[in-house]
């Protein structure tokens, strides 16, 4: 029998501010355990809660940039759970009157486009972070109360592929609209999943799942196949799915059963007595409204049609706005946006992952890299040495042009230079010479790689090919 999965995603959020949701502690990653903790978030008694609203506006922003209904009204709630990282026994979180309901997320496959349905995102403290030793365990407070977005999907998803395009295309959305540093290795995403299958044909969703704190998108993509598979083996034996709470163990590839899953009953959730109801005005939802930037789907239409790049280009392009930003700026000043995007999207993506780094962190700037097209298509350079001045503007910055002149790498097109070069390499390469006389077409590269190496790149290969065609031709 064929199964059908239905799957839905909590995807947690640890949102850009300086400090934490409730306190004034700083959110700065990789201190020492326990040295950015207060009386607020370590839960003494009688410690008060003070509001962060900078983590309220940036909630707020997600919600606008997928589409959901801001609520003008909104609370927060105690949610009641005993657990070594929440010393107060409770989180304070959102439950029935979140900041922002419904709205979708667009996600590309190869069949088309998809919309998933989002339910809700709520805002709450994020806890402390849970440490395992061989025979004891640690606390570190560092993390707990950290602003954490919750945004939680419908089950729309029916594969693997679908929800890791959905974690992406929302990673790519926060980037943009700036609420997150969005570093998995920090942390700052991670996602619950919540997975049932159905028999083909039913449409009664089955008993799902929930596997806790998946902090890879890789690893939320593998857990989702095994529990899928888990799931359908275990109905197709004549066996039942479990409500309950799994974790993934990447090493061993499988999910394992934690705990019964929790209904909302037995968080035993009330209206935070500490603090206020928030309200946010209809102006400041506009002036909220008007910070947003174009988001990445209706850039990459606009980039397509502005720049005439291939979709893909397009799509690999946007996928980083600062990348975005320095393609955009350099194909402004650019006789060649495609080739500003080939420049992109070989040299500049490959370097910066060899080198480990950041564009914002490359002294070339985008008035460079088009200065460099230039000279490429005008063929004051040719194709190899233009990745090689770019690779010293990659590491050194400068100025096309000047480099250019300086190392002497200007092409050389005249027609009397090459023949030169032509006659040299025909007299030392009397072999190569029979073989393409003979029919190896293939002999003439090798005959103008010559050329190149003796004019130590600079000779024109399109010129070198017709020179040495022709007095091969001839002769």
């Amino acid at each position: 029998m064929n199964y059908i999965a239905s799957i839905g995603l909590e995807v947690h959020v640890q949102l850009k501010t300086q400090s934490k949701m409730f306190c004034g502690c700083t959110t700065r990653y990789g201190a020492d355990p326990n040295t950015q903790v207060c009386p607020v978030c370590l839960g003494y008694p009688g410690a008060m809660p003070v509001m962060n609203e900078t983590a309220i506006q940036l909630t707020v922003l997600s919600g606008m940039a997928i589409a959901c209904e801001i609520n003008p009204y909104s609370k927060f709630d105690r949610k009641s759970y005993f657990y070594p990282d929440m010393p107060k026994n409770y989180q304070i979180s959102q439950y029935d009157l979140p900041l922002c309901v419904g709205g979708r997320v667009e996600i590309d496959l190869e069949s088309g486009t998809k919309s998933i349905r989002i339910k809700r995102i709520h805002l709450e403290e994020d806890v402390a972070k849970n440490t395992h030793f061989a025979s004891s365990s640690g606390v570190d407070f560092n993390r707990a109360g950290v602003p954490l977005m919750e945004i939680v999907t419908e089950p729309d998803m029916e594969d693997p592929d679908e929800a890791l395009a959905l974690l992406q295309s929302l990673k790519e959305i926060l980037l943009y609209a700036g609420v997150s540093e969005g570093n998995l290795e920090e942390g700052n995403i991670r996602c619950d999943i919540n997975c049932s299958v159905r028999p083909e044909g039913s449409e009664t969703l089955g008993t799902k799942t929930e596997v806790k704190n998946l902090n890879t998108f890789k690893g939320a993509h593998q857990a989702l196949k095994f529990e899928i598979s888990r799931q359908a083996e275990l109905l197709e034996s004549g066996g039942a799915v479990v409500q309950e709470t799994r974790r993934w163990d990447v090493d061993a590839g499988q999910t394992y059963s934690m705990r019964t899953k929790e209904d909302a009953h037995d968080y035993r959730y009330f209206p935070e007595p500490d603090l206020m109801p928030v309200v946010i005005p209809a102006e400041r939802l506009d002036a909220w409204r008007r910070t947003l930037p174009e988001l990445p789907r209706a850039r990459r239409e606009r980039i397509i049609e502005a720049y005439g790049i291939p979709e893909y280009d397009a799509g690999v392009l946007v996928a980083e706005r600062q990348i975005a930003d320095f393609f955009e700026a350099a194909a402004q000043e650019s006789s060649s946006a495609k080739s500003v995007s080939n420049f992109m999207m070989t040299e500049m993506l490959r370097l910066l992952d060899e080198e480990d780094k950041q564009i914002a962190d490359v002294p070339m700037d985008p008035a460079a890299l088009a200065r460099l097209v230039d000279l490429a298509e005008s063929n004051t350079v040719n194709s190899n040495t233009a990745k090689e001045v770019f690779g010293i503007l990659f590491r050194e910055g400068g100025n096309p042009e000047a480099i250019v002149e300086e190392r002497g790498l200007a092409q050389v097109s005249d027609t009397g230079e090459i023949e030169t070069f032509v006659e040299q390499v025909i007299t030392e390469h009397t072999q190569s010479v029979d073989d393409y006389r003979k029919g190896k077409k293939a002999a003439l590269q090798f005959l103008v790689g010559q050329v190149m190496r003796i004019s130590r790149g600079k000779a024109n290969p399109k010129l070198v090919a017709e020179l040495l065609a022709a007095k091969l031709d001839d002769g």
